[in-house]
């Protein structure tokens, strides 16, 4: 195997991990917030649906940062999928830093299609729900 292809081997495993990692915050997500709201309901304490908004925000934004970081890396595939010629990258490197200005922001990463839906119903499901019990 030649360098070029084992650094896009290295590259595509550091991909596959942040994809993993987006997959998991979002479960974790799910769970934490609809446990919190579950138990809002259930002891009718607006405090708790409140509180589920925390994880819903947070890991909203750590979910953008791992995107973000994604999207980087598949920068960097593609130019030393270019070649050693074209990319100017040296071998091996994992070095993201040259590609910042290719992706958009961490927070520009926010409402991503990716992102969004997720964590924004969830978050506005809390605001609800906070809503709901503070009224009632």
């Amino acid at each position: 195997m030649n360098d070029t292809a084992k650094h896009l081997e290295m590259i595509q495993g550091i991909i596959n991990r942040m994809a993993q990692v987006s997959f998991v915050i979002k479960g974790w997500t799910i769970t934490l917030v609809a446990g919190l709201l579950a138990f809002a309901v259930n002891s009718q304490c607006w405090s708790y649906s409140l509180l589920a908004l925390l994880p819903a925000l947070v890991f909203w934004g750590l979910d953008a940062y791992y995107l973000r970081q994604e999207r980087l890396f598949r920068r960097l595939y593609d130019k030393v999928r270019l070649g050693p010629t074209d990319s100017g990258i040296p071998p091996y490197s994992m070095d993201t830093k040259p590609r910042s200005s290719d992706v958009e922001s961490w927070l520009g990463t926010l409402p991503a299609s990716t992102l969004y839906p997720v964590h924004a119903i969830l978050a506005v499901l809390a605001i609800a729900v906070t809503v709901g019990l503070g009224l009632s």
